[in-house]
């Protein structure tokens, strides 16, 4: 697995003997540059007035004789936050390579002492990866040296370039998960993935694709896979990943939605809305990349277990239709509101084994990641939207998870779970005891992406954890529809790997 390797240095001239190509100058040009750079600075801005305006490579006595310039722009209004840092980075990172760089030397200046800007040099060396970051299928196909050809980056300053390289490690795994064609990361070839990701490191892999097992531990999630079975090389499976900390004092449980091809099934996806829904398995995928970065960083007191629901929403004559009822590994009756809402399906049977398991863990916490609702691209935009229930809102799991990505640049912002959510699925007969959804679009639907976590309250059991209950267990449903690929095409934007670096710098930093 192939990406920059991070090299560390005390000052810019301890890096004189290095075999660097090319030297990055990143930051607010409105500020004074380093000495080392300064001539070379003014003298290009006399002969082209978008030096400091936007990035580019000037030829100076440097590393390789390249000296890229890469402007952030202001980072003292009120609306900045760490990503100016990461998109300059990824801009220059671009023309590095182009150039022909193999061997990139970062140097920060005029970043803010200010805690918003606590992780620069590791969002900037991440941001760099992103953008050079290629597919997995095209990798394959041309070969890791012939794509990415930056190999190595330099970067100054007290820093831990292991804690760098490890979250790296999770937000390519979670890249390759998301964004691979529906074919190369089939429910079995996803597992395979994993398996060969976890290879050789503390965490134990377990698939679970036996049909039968299946239907009888996983009722709600076979449903939605019950038309993908006639076709073998289609069959679902559960992924579970059990990272057990030698003096555990927290545990982190995971369902994560990996729904590695949604045609809507009965209810199918028309006017083109098909396209791109092979990136929606991206939740499974944000939590395979945290639990990578949890294999690499070993953390003494935090377990950490996962389950991934790997499955195609398939069409064909035994496709699950609205209207049937489902009974979930909970016991809780599930009306059938829309096939197209099959992901909190999924993720309900996984969070009921979790529920189970939690009393057998110290301070556990319950999280469900998946790309779910179209409302939430829509109310947030390109940021992840965390919903807590009371537990975790009592305990400010939420906000302790906001205040990470707003640092470690993988943002969130966060909603509240409101008694109309639980109307919007409460039963309408004595036969069910929640309906999955309404009939309509959760992008048109009022409070499209919130009534979906009471949805998964009730079909989990985890309604009877609340915050009055003999067993509180915090839980935090996170919407990654709107986040999970940049720019928010999911067809062909290049998955971002969140909610990894959030969770990551959350749990994980030292």
């Amino acid at each position: 697995m192939a990406f920059p390797t991070v090299r560390v240095f005390e000052s810019y001239a301890a890096t004189a003997s290095e075999a660097f190509d090319a030297v990055m100058l990143l930051g607010d040009f409105s500020r004074p540059v380093p000495d080392d750079f300064s001539e070379f600075v003014a003298q290009a801005k006399q002969l082209d007035q978008r030096v400091g305006q936007q990035a580019l490579l000037i030829p100076a006595d440097v590393a390789g004789g390249r000296l890229i310039l890469a402007p952030t722009g202001s980072l003292s209004c009120d609306y900045a936050d760490v990503r100016f840092i990461s998109d300059a980075a990824g801009t220059a990172a671009r023309i590095a390579q182009q150039a022909g760089a193999t061997s990139v030397l970062v140097v920060l200046f005029g970043i803010p002492s200010e805690e918003r800007y606590n992780q620069a040099e590791a969002v900037a060396y991440w941001g760099i990866c992103q953008a050079l970051y290629e597919p997995l299928e095209a990798r394959e196909f041309h070969g890791e040296g012939k794509l990415e050809t930056l190999t190595t980056v330099g970067m100054i300053g007290a820093l831990d370039e292991d804690w760098f390289q490890a979250v790296e490690a999770g937000k390519r795994v979670a890249r390759d998960l998301a964004g691979t064609e529906p074919e190369r990361m089939a429910p079995k070839r996803f597992a395979e993935y994993c398996q060969q990701a976890f290879a050789h490191t503390p965490v134990k892999v377990t698939v679970i694709d036996d049909l039968q097992q299946l239907q009888h531990e996983y009722p709600l999630f076979m449903a939605v896979a019950r038309a993908s079975v006639g076709v073998e090389r289609h069959h679902p499976c559960v992924v579970r990943l059990e990272y057990k900390a030698p003096a555990a004092e927290q545990t982190l449980l995971l369902a994560g939605k990996g729904v590695v091809y949604d045609t809507g099934g009965a209810d199918v996806k028309t006017g083109g809305h098909m396209a791109g829904m092979s990136r929606d398995k991206g939740g499974a995928a944000g939590v395979a990349g945290f639990v990578k970065t949890v294999a690499e960083m070993r953390p003494k007191t935090l377990s950490v277990v996962a389950e991934l629901g790997l499955v195609r929403n398939s069409i064909g004559a035994d496709a699950f239709v609205s209207d049937e009822i489902v009974t979930g590994h909970s016991g809780v009756r599930v009306r059938i509101g829309n096939t197209d809402a099959e992901g909190r399906l999924v993720l309900a049977d996984l969070l009921s084994h979790l529920r189970v398991a939690a009393s057998n863990y110290p301070r556990p916490q319950l999280f469900s990641v998946a790309t779910l609702t179209g409302h939430a691209a829509l109310a947030k935009g390109p940021y992840t939207a965390l919903v807590p229930n009371g537990p975790a809102r009592a305990n400010l799991v939420a906000e302790q998870l906001w205040e990470a990505g707003e640092q470690y640049g993988d943002p969130a912002e966060i909603s509240w779970l409101r008694r109309e959510d639980f109307d919007m699925v409460r039963p309408r007969t004595k036969a069910d005891d929640t309906l999955s959804s309404n009939t309509g679009p959760s992008a048109t639907t009022k409070r499209g992406h919130q009534f979906p976590m009471a949805f998964l309250m009730i079909a989990a059991g985890l309604d009877k954890h609340g915050q009055d209950s003999e067993q509180p267990l915090p839980y935090v449903h996170v919407d990654i529809a709107g986040s999970g690929v940049e720019g928010g095409d999911w067809q062909h934007g290049k998955p971002t790997a969140t909610p990894v670096t959030c969770f990551a710098g959350r749990y994980l930093q030292r």
